[in-house]
């Protein structure tokens, strides 16, 4: 993989990341998801919202794991 293809992808991982984070927090109303996981939004009551947010901490998980991978 070329530098510029590396930047590229890091770049769109951001994005992702920030994507993630926004709307985790949009969802749970507050960024405690960041220090409790699961926890911060799995008493949310509408089924709706606690599953929006377990697909973006899903996602953010992913993008971590893959930023971390790329160094």
């Amino acid at each position: 993989m070329s530098a510029a293809q590396v930047k590229n992808l890091q770049r769109r991982l951001d994005n992702l990341n920030r994507e993630a984070e926004t709307e985790l927090t949009r969802v749970c109303g507050h960024d405690l998801w960041k220090s409790l996981g699961f926890d911060a939004f799995d008493g949310l009551d509408d089924a709706d919202k606690r599953a929006l947010a377990n697909y973006y901490y899903g996602q953010w998980q992913t993008v971590r794991e893959l930023q971390d991978a790329l160094g």
